[in-house]
């Protein structure tokens, strides 16, 4: 591992790891043998099997509908270390998933010109070559190591009563009706066992709908997913640089396809005024709740005990199989025409990723906030 000192801190020039006390690291590239993750930092005597992983990464995988990649994965995870007779041990957790339908030859082209919208001239100016097989770290199979790591997470925070959900909010300019309603009156099963991820049957169709005729002209579609936060304590967060609204964001736009995203009302605050944007606080059941909550759950950067609310806006698959103009890497003009096997839309398969990243994200930061107080700490070490 190579390390350089900024400041006076040691960092590790790798990019592959994320969180502080719950910490996981990736690795595996998309035709490779394999990709997996290790998870550091999962408290011991948490009852955990494969089939808890397996279920989250069900959810993702490819092949499961038309508007997946037809690549064909049962994506089945291997637990290598870190269980002991059904239980965490609270050493590191490493899972492997291999991967067993890899068609590199489909790819073989793309290595002599850079693919819009792909990572490849990127890659080359970064590293000096690259992985062209499927893009390599770039790609979306990337996230079977967080998903599998957040299902951990996840099983974590129900522990604490805290719930973690998210879903399709919209698919091109097709929106599930009243998006603001609260997470109780959504059909999230709905959403789990349609193609689209939308809790919502009528508007899932019409969005099929479309998702057929961009596959008919050879295009792609973009979309947003909503990740709602329930049961989260308040006082979760930093004042400065470690604010819960911060890192959700940093881990959320750490996903490939995300380039947009919002808290509570999101980018809609800048047109507001004070008085319609500001929560007024109330008793309720002799504890502080809000009337309304533009500001989705975070205030300061520090949970204020309401729903957190956040989305993540997708842009539309880059591998389209439509004829596009870019440069190969002897400099020249050229006319490509992609082949290979590509979702259609990222959305759906997406739901998860944005599910896991957010639950690592907060799990991180109410281990990290133990040591907030000290009457905490004295409670936790009292005899």
């Amino acid at each position: 591992m190579l390390f350089f000192t900024l400041y006076g801190k040691e960092t590790i020039m790798a990019g592959s790891t994320f969180g502080n006390m719950f910490k996981i690291t990736t690795w595996g590239e998309s035709h490779g043998p394999g990709i997996g993750v290790v998870v550091d930092g999962c408290p011991a005597g948490l009852e955990l099997s494969e089939s808890d992983i397996q279920v989250y990464l069900d959810r993702r995988k490819p092949g499961a509908s038309r508007y997946a990649t037809q690549r064909k994965e049962s994506d089945s995870v291997e637990i290598l270390s870190g269980i002991f007779e059904g239980r965490t041990t609270g050493t590191p957790i490493s899972m492997l998933v291999r991967n067993t339908s890899q068609k590199s030859s489909d790819y073989s082209d793309i290595a002599s010109y850079y693919r819009p919208g792909h990572a490849d001239y990127t890659f080359d100016q970064k590293y000096g070559f690259r992985d062209y097989r499927g893009g390599g770290r770039s790609s979306g199979r990337e996230t079977i190591g967080r998903v599998a790591a957040g299902a951990i997470a996840a099983k974590l925070l129900a522990e604490l009563g805290i719930t973690v959900s998210a879903y399709t909010q919209a698919i091109g300019s097709i929106e599930i009706p009243n998006p603001e309603c609260p997470l109780d009156q959504l059909d999230i099963q709905e959403a789990r066992s349609n193609p689209t991820g939308m809790p919502d049957r009528e508007t899932s169709l019409r969005a099929e709908a479309y998702l057929k005729r961009c596959m008919e002209d050879l295009d792609s579609a973009g979309g947003i997913v909503v990740c709602r936060i329930l049961n989260m304590p308040a006082g979760i967060g930093e004042p400065v640089f470690e604010k819960l609204d911060a890192n959700l964001a940093r881990a959320i736009m750490s996903i490939g396809a995300v380039k947009a995203f919002e808290i509570g009302d999101g980018v809609k605050v800048s047109a507001a005024n004070g008085s319609t944007n500001n929560d007024s606080f109330r008793m309720s059941d002799n504890r502080i709740t809000k009337s309304t909550n533009h500001a989705g759950g975070i205030l300061g950067g520090i949970s204020d005990g309401s729903e957190i609310v956040l989305r993540a806006h997708f842009k539309p698959t880059p591998s389209i199989f439509q004829k596009q103009n870019t440069v190969n890497k002897n400099g020249e003009d050229v006319t490509v025409q992609i082949k290979g096997r590509h979702d259609p839309i990222i959305v759906p398969r997406a739901v998860v990723v944005v599910e896991s990243m957010t639950a690592l994200t907060i799990l991180d930061m109410l281990l990290q906030n133990m040591t907030s107080r000290i009457d905490q700490i004295k409670r936790f070490y009292d005899k």
